[in-house]
């Protein structure tokens, strides 16, 4: 076996106001509670990959500010190895700044900082930390010049490489031929392959259209439907497990973190999906994106019910 887990991607701080609506341009909405999280998709995705039990090594840049010094604080306090995470002296670490109002909908702006800045010469800096992991993970809140020279990076050394397409944007085969396992969720698939996924019938038909294009195996993510599992060999919908959802921020991240550590332990595709499915489930019943990630002995819980 390989060394566990390269994640390479974004870190935010999530700055989260609770309201009764979402404000109109122009508009001043007063009151509301105020609290922060740590967020960003990559960083999400490293922090629940090692709380599922995952060795994670993480790739990205934070700024040279109190946020920055936070988000690594809480890695190393997850166990991540964060000798690749650099500090930026020249940008500022990401920020999103997110309105949710009663109904939990939400309205989200990210200045990405330090994460724009992340460089292809970053991936290479951590060359022998990719080519001896067993999975490596990635998504789209960095440079795509970045994600092509991680998911090559990886696919030439015969790591398996995850791709979170996310946030939605289009790819080209230089990138989805290399990747193992895409996991979009309906939106994102719709992006891709033109199909809106309003069926599991339509779910099908775009994940077929994805291998096509080069990927391996496709898993779309339905929310509380579970996920699409397809590969060359079979299409398989692996059903989510039902709780009470509270907040459904980052439960995509946590799916990605926990589907790489299973596959990391040899699990099967399937086996893996359904570590994953347990891992988001849980993830949704508490607030915030790292708060919300699940540990190991949690996750294991769900699935022997």
């Amino acid at each position: 076996m390989g060394s566990g887990i390269v994640v390479v991607g974004s870190s935010n701080t999530d700055m989260i106001i609770k309201l009764a609506r979402i404000p109109q341009p122009g508009e001043t909405v007063l009151g509301g509670d105020f609290s922060t999280a740590a967020g960003g998709k990559g960083a999400n995705q490293a922090v629940a990959a090692a709380r599922a039990g995952g060795k994670v090594t993480f790739v990205a840049r934070v700024g040279d500010d109190v946020f920055g010094q936070q988000a690594v604080e809480g890695f190393v306090a997850d166990g991540i190895d964060t000798s690749h995470v650099i500090t930026d002296s020249d940008a500022p670490s990401g920020v999103a700044l997110i309105f949710v109002d009663q109904q939990g909908e939400n309205s989200i702006a990210v200045a990405s900082g330090a994460n724009a800045r992340l460089t292809p010469d970053d991936v290479l800096s951590a060359r022998d930390a990719v080519t001896s992991a067993d999975v490596l993970v990635t998504q789209l809140e960095t440079p795509l010049d970045t994600v092509r020279a991680a998911v090559e990076l990886a696919a030439v050394n015969g790591v398996r490489v995850v791709l979170n397409p996310a946030p939605a944007q289009p790819l080209g085969e230089e990138i989805l031929q290399h990747v193992s396992v895409l996991t979009p969720n309906e939106i994102e698939a719709e992006l891709l392959t033109g199909i809106a996924v309003s069926s599991d019938g339509a779910a099908l038909a775009a994940a077929k259209a994805l291998n096509a294009r080069g990927v391996e195996a496709v898993l779309i993510t339905l929310g509380s439907r579970g996920a699409l599992l397809f590969d060359s060999d079979h299409a398989e919908l692996i059903p989510s497990f039902e709780v009470e959802a509270v907040d459904t921020t980052a439960a995509g991240d946590v799916f990605n973190g926990a589907l790489a550590v299973a596959l990391s332990e040899r699990s099967s595709l399937a086996e893996a999906a359904r570590f994953a499915n347990a891992a988001a489930a849980l993830a949704v019943t508490k607030l915030g994106a790292q708060p919300s990630a699940p540990s190991r002995e949690e996750i294991e819980a769900v699935l022997a019910r």
